[in-house]
């Protein structure tokens, strides 16, 4: 188990892709997610996805496709979890 750092959890790449081997874990949260996806799997209301994304919290797993959001799941992960 990882030591719990001022910073973050500082999950490993495995420990943070272990979830998704699972079939369901996986189906339901694909490597790219929405931002239905993002609030179901931190469990936010999206609004608060849309603020934290608009005040740049997911800058380094984010990005606009026309007038959507998709996220990286994994990136997502490590910004939550790792604070990177």
């Amino acid at each position: 188990m990882p030591n719990q750092q001022k910073n973050g959890l500082n999950l490993s790449r495995e420990e943070i892709l272990a979830p998704f081997r699972d079939s369901k874990w996986g189906e339901s949260f694909p490597p790219i997610l929405d931002v239905q996806q993002v609030s179901t799997l931190l469990r936010l209301p999206i609004q608060t996805v849309y603020q934290m994304s608009s005040r740049g919290e997911f800058a380094a797993c984010a990005i606009k496709v026309g007038k959507h959001l998709r996220f990286y799941r994994d990136r997502l992960l490590q910004t939550i979890f790792n604070h990177r």
